[in-house]
C-alpha cells in the first residue's frame, strides 16, 4: 500500500464533517427552540383563586359511619351528595367513612384514614347560606362528632367558623352553621337556627 493511500485513510472525508456541523447546528437549534417554549416559572403564591368559601366536615379517623353535608345558597340551591353541582357550590369530596376508603398498592390494601367533606363555594350572590350536616349510615350505633369549618378564601384565608355538632343516630339533621354573605363579600349574622336541608324519605 503506498504512503499516499495511508495518508487518505488517516483524512476526514469533508461530507462528513459538513454533516456532523450540521448535525451539531440542528440539535442546538432543537434545544433553543425547547427553551423558548418552556413556559416562564410562576412566583411564589401566584395561584389563581378557584373558590371564594370552603367549607369542610370532618369526623374522626377510621370511623365507619358516613355523615353527609347539605350547602344550601341564598337562591335555593343545594349542593349534596346527589346533586355535586348547584349554583357556584361544589361538592369536591363525598366521604362514606370507611367505604371506598381501601385500594392496593403493589398487591397491599391501603386505607386512608380520614374522614373528610368538601364543599366550594367558587363565587358567591349576597344572602343567607346554611350549612347542615346529617347522620347517614351507622355502621357502629355509636354518635359522631362532626367538625365544621367554613374558610373564606379571598382576599385572604380568613375562618369564618369553626364548631362542633354531635350526631346521635342515624337519619338525624342538624344545622351546623347559617351565615349572610354581603356583595362584597363581608360575612355576617352567624347562627344555629335548625333549617331541615335533607330530602325526606
Amino acid at each position: 500500500m503506498s504512503l499516499r493511500k495511508k495518508r487518505r485513510e488517516g483524512e476526514v472525508d469533508p461530507f462528513y464533517d459538513m454533516l456532523f456541523n450540521i448535525m451539531i447546528a440542528f440539535v442546538f437549534c432543537f434545544i433553543i427552540a425547547l427553551l423558548a417554549m418552556n413556559p416562564k416559572a410562576k412566583k411564589s403564591g401566584d395561584i389563581p383563586a378557584k373558590a371564594e368559601f370552603i367549607i369542610t366536615v370532618s369526623w374522626a379517623d377510621l370511623n365507619p359511619n358516613d355523615i353527609d353535608t347539605y350547602v344550601q345558597d341564598p337562591s335555593g340551591n343545594m349542593a349534596w351528595f346527589r346533586q355535586r353541582e348547584a349554583g357556584l357550590m361544589h361538592l369536591d369530596r363525598d366521604d362514606r367513612g370507611l367505604a371506598g376508603d381501601t385500594i392496593k398498592v403493589n398487591g397491599r390494601d391501603v386505607i386512608n384514614p380520614i374522614n373528610q367533606e368538601v364543599v366550594t363555594i367558587r363565587g358567591f350572590a349576597a344572602g343567607e347560606y346554611t350549612v347542615n350536616v346529617q347522620y347517614y349510615e351507622n355502621k357502629n350505633s355509636e354518635p359522631v362528632e362532626a367538625n365544621i369549618a367554613v374558610v373564606k378564601v379571598n382576599p385572604v384565608a380568613e375562618i369564618v367558623y369553626y364548631g362542633t355538632v354531635v350526631l346521635e343516630r342515624k337519619g338525624e339533621e342538624r344545622t351546623a352553621i347559617r351565615f349572610t354573605v354581603d356583595a362584597e363579600g363581608a360575612v355576617s349574622n352567624l347562627n344555629t337556627l335548625p333549617k331541615t336541608l335533607a330530602p325526606q324519605s
